[in-house]
């Protein structure tokens, strides 16, 4: 027989469980809160059937308990990991791969971006200019003008 269990407050404000004929079966809890956490937990210790731990997994692959591998197994399953990305990233469609190409080609990302950057501002060279040359050829120019 299952035994129905009910969360109800006491005459000092505070939260008790109880069964029920109202007789206190946990508590006194500070808050509602705390007590229904605990009536959870009592309600999963009496639950009969199977244990959490068996079960089974909706999507991705089973956590399985941990083995030792050795060095080779592990670079193995990271090499075909790795393969396995690339060929997905090949099937992408261009703007996926445009955005993913930094992943696999981080010079070459930098390179074009670069390239669509151009030379100017703090990338661009410096034009070397010598100050004599300079006033020489604006007092040429100034005779010029007064001629």
């Amino acid at each position: 027989m299952t035994q129905i269990l009910n969360v109800s407050r006491n005459d000092d404000g505070q939260y008790e469980i109880t069964d029920q004929r109202g007789k206190v079966v946990s508590g006194p809890y500070d808050t509602n809160a705390a007590a229904w956490a605990a009536l959870d937990r009592i309600d999963h210790e009496t639950m009969p059937g199977k244990p959490r731990g068996n079960k089974k997994v909706l999507w991705g692959k089973a956590e399985k308990p941990a083995k030792r591998k050795s060095k080779k197994a592990s670079k193995r399953q990271a090499a075909r990991d790795e393969h396995r990305m690339k060929v997905n990233a090949a099937k992408a469609p261009g703007w996926v791969r445009s955005v993913a190409a930094a992943k696999f080609d981080p010079a070459g990302e930098r390179s074009y971006r670069d390239h669509r950057l151009g030379t100017f501002g703090a990338a661009s060279e410096v034009k070397r200019i010598d100050p004599a040359a300079y006033l020489a050829e604006k007092a040429a120019s100034a005779r010029k003008e007064q001629a």
